[in-house]
Formats: C-alpha cells, structure tokens, sequence
C-alpha cells in the first residue's frame, strides 16, 4: 500500500523483479482498478509502478495498491531462457536412437533429437547445474561493475567480495558438472569419435564418408559431411580454370 502525496508518480515498490495481477486506487471507501497501459505501466525489473494520464500523480489521501508476486534474483522467463541455453548446451549434437519394426516389417531405425523431454534421469542434475552456472554468470556480470569504496575516515566497503565469491561459485559449480560428463560420458565434455577423411589421389577430392549403421539397418546410407575450413579463399569470384585458358 502506497500513500499520495499529490506530487509523486513514480513509486518504488519493496521488491524487484515483480509480476502485477493488480492494482487499484483506494479513496475513502472505494476501491477502482486501474488499467495497465493506461492508467499505469510497471517496471518488473526494477519494481517500480509509474502512474499515467489522470491518475499522476496520486492525490494526496488516496492509496495506492498493489499485488502481485516477486520473483527474487530472477525472473522466470529469466529462469527458462537460462535453462534454454543449458539444454542447447548439454543436448548439443546428440540424439536418442530408436529401433521399431515397420508397417511391412522390417527394422528400421530412427534418431530422435536429444532434448527435455527425452532426457535420461541421471542427466537432469548435470543440466540443472548448467542452468544454475548460465544464471550466476549473469550476476557475475553485474557484480563485475561494483567499485570498493574507501573513505577518509578509514571506512572501507570491500564490494568486489560479492563478484570474487560469484566467480568462486562458478568455478565450484563447473568442476561438478565436468566431473559429471566425464563419469557418464555426457554432455559439454564427453568424448566424440569422428571418422578421418583422405583425399583421392584420382581426382583430388575428400573420398565421401557415411554415418556407420547396425547390421540390420538396411535404410539408404546417410552422408556426413563435415565442415570444411575455408582460411584464405579468393574473395575475387573469378571461376578457377579446369585447364589453362579455359574458365570452369
């Protein structure tokens, strides 16, 4: 509850990073809803509620309520863009292979990309510890701009602290997550075999590799095609020739 003073229309509420379900105006006995966008517009992040139109400012008397709910460090659409970028992270390059019989009965296989919904349960805390690691180098950034403050009085606020265990957590957090996938082979830091590629000595040209199948898939073979590093290449556009004089 907000009291006017008839000169105030910004005020700060006791909490950031809220969620409004409502606010209203109490003069004397009665209770008017406003409306958000026009009446007013709130800053959830910083928890402040700016009053608009005829409703700035408040007049003196009259209070101002709001509810709504606070979701502490960060917000949950934070929470989920965090966990978001973890699952990206963990699921990158990976998929869940399924072996089923056909309408005509053969074996087929397909592979299913790797995401929340079909994660095994033994992976769901190295993801949770991902997510919490995303968040805290969000407010390691933040943390990063406190300056210490020493006065002449011999008073000194060590504010770099609050970074300095940020950083600390961090580094804890991601020697657990590591330690995780390399037991379970999973995530950031497993291990992926790849398979080398030569060169034709005929024509000059990577000899085609194709994704290794079980002996009962019998589905058409599938190319892999690995990225080609392409450092230094003509920025010209003009074709190379196939034989001298000749353009390709």
């Amino acid at each position: 509850m907000l009291s006017g003073t008839g000169e105030l229309t910004d005020y700060d509420l006791s909490a950031v990073n809220v969620t409004l379900t409502r606010v209203s105006v109490l003069n004397g006995g009665t209770l008017t809803d406003l409306v958000v966008g026009t009446d007013y517009r709130v800053d959830g992040r910083e928890g402040r509620v700016t009053l608009l139109g005829s409703r700035a400012p408040l007049p003196l008397g009259q209070v101002l309520i709001v509810e709504g709910a606070a979701a502490g460090m960060f917000t949950d659409e934070e929470l989920t863009q965090h966990l978001r970028d973890a699952e990206l992270q963990h699921c990158h390059n990976r998929h869940v292979t399924v072996r089923y019989r056909s309408k005509n009965g053969f074996i087929r296989y397909a592979d299913e990309p790797l995401t929340l919904e079909n994660l095994p349960d033994v992976e769901e805390l190295p993801v949770v510890l991902l997510t919490v690691i995303n968040a805290l180098w969000a407010v390691a950034t933040d943390a990063s701009s406190d300056v210490n403050i020493s006065t002449g009085e011999g008073t000194h606020v060590d504010r770099g602290q609050r970074y300095t265990q940020v950083l600390h957590q961090i580094s804890v957090l991601t020697d657990r997550y590591e330690e995780l996938c390399r037991q379970l082979n999973i995530g950031l830091f497993r291990i992926e075999m790849a398979t080398l590629r030569r060169v034709s000595r005929t024509t000059g040209r990577y000899v085609p590799i194709y994704v290794d199948r079980e002996f009962d898939d019998h589905a058409y073979p599938e190319r892999v095609l690995p990225q080609i590093d392409k450092h230094d290449v003509d920025p010209s556009g003009i074709p190379n020739p196939t034989y001298p004089g000749w353009a390709a």
